[in-house]
């Protein structure tokens, strides 16, 4: 899998966030703090709207 971090990670080392991994149908989420413990595998429409959830709700207007 190709894990990504969000450009929004901070930290001494970048690695205070979650990572994610696109497949055709689904997204896999991963603490990146601890890359080898289990993942979180969800459909990627439910993630889609997971995170325009998200940014209606937080103020966070993006194009």
């Amino acid at each position: 899998m190709n894990w990504r971090k969000s450009t929004y990670s901070s930290g001494g080392d970048g690695d205070t966030c979650v990572e994610i991994a696109e497949s055709d149908t689904h997204i896999a989420i991963r603490d990146s703090k601890a890359p080898t413990r289990a993942t979180l595998s969800v459909p990627a429409p439910s993630f889609a709207a997971f995170i325009e959830g998200i940014k209606r709700h937080s103020g966070v207007v993006r194009p």
